[in-house]
């Protein structure tokens, strides 16, 4: 099982190597990313975007254009349908937010008629790589679903089950975040919370062990879990953190990101082939572990 965000890019350099599109690649930061993760032999990679800032800003940064398609492509719109189109052609298995909105790519992606969406609820997983933990945490959704109800709860733990598997764990343990350990119907998380548990007993909702609700010290230290006198034998224990609503997971997501440095990766799910969706404040050594774990999950076939 890996461990690690440095893991996560090992394993990816013995799989077979994959093309990614680059969606508006008109940023230094992306353009740094995709040099030094073709250097490493991750992947290959086609810049989709204004051709001409790209050609501007690899000379600022005295990078060399040479081992990389080009296709041009003049605004975000544009520059995210193009893209969406290469990788359903199959020029490329995986698809990188550049310097664009994520409002403007998702509308590409999620065309009915020419985007990558396969019928499944479409999610977000981000791979938590963070100092002082010897293992990693899948944290969902923090980019996507503003407002899910139970099904789509339900769904989003499914998706993030496939990343975890590609991660090389077979039996993740889902701890359903909430502002208590106890169910109280004015808290409609610890609700859900209890119904996930129930499906899962139930075999409604597989591939995983389920456990909630948890406040955030209760799915991540068993020491906190006894202190507050819990007997679920899975507090403490969680592997996937369920994030109760997007206003919740995403401010948890770069809290651990801003305040506690930790490295991430993170995929979008539900779609035909791996989409990594990145805030564009982002470093380009988080775009280079996005890359790996687009590798990972392509590798596995866990799209579907």
């Amino acid at each position: 099982m890996l461990t690690s965000m440095k893991s996560i890019i090992d394993k990816a350099l013995t799989l077979p190597r994959q093309t990614v599109a680059v969606a508006c690649a008109q940023d230094a930061e992306a353009l740094k990313a995709v040099a030094e993760a073709q250097a490493m032999g991750l992947a290959d990679f086609i810049l989709v975007g204004n051709t001409d800032k790209i050609r501007s800003i690899a000379d600022t940064i005295e990078l060399d254009l040479a081992p990389f398609e080009l296709v041009d492509a003049r605004g975000e719109a544009c520059g995210a349908a193009t893209t969406v189109a290469v990788v359903a052609s199959g020029r490329a298995q995986i698809l990188l937010k550049g310097f664009v909105d994520s409002s403007v790519l998702f509308k590409a992606v999620l065309n009915r008629d020419a985007g990558l969406r396969n019928g499944a609820t479409v999610s977000h997983t981000v791979v938590m790589d963070v100092p002082g933990f010897d293992k990693l945490y899948l944290l969902t959704d923090a980019a996507m679903i503003i407002r899910p109800d139970l099904e789509t709860k339900r769904q989003i733990v499914l998706n993030a089950v496939k990343v975890a598997r590609a991660l090389g764990n077979p039996d993740p343990v889902v701890g359903v975040l909430c502002e208590s350990e106890k169910v109280n119907p004015k808290m409609p998380a610890t609700v859900d919370a209890a119904a996930l548990v129930e499906m899962n007993r139930s075999a409604v909702l597989t591939g995983c062990r389920v456990g909630g609700p948890y406040a955030l010290d209760n799915a991540i230290s068993i020491e906190a879990a006894r202190h507050k006198g819990m007997r679920d034998p899975l507090a403490g224990k969680a592997d996937i953190l369920l994030a109760p609503d997007l206003a919740a997971g995403n401010i948890f997501y770069k809290s651990l990101m801003y305040f506690a440095h930790a490295r991430s990766a993170g995929v979008v799910m539900g779609t035909k082939a791996p989409v990594l969706l990145n805030s564009r404040a982002d470093s380009h050594q988080t775009k280079i572990n996005a890359v790996a774990l687009g590798i990972l999950m392509a590798a596995n076939g866990n799209q579907a």
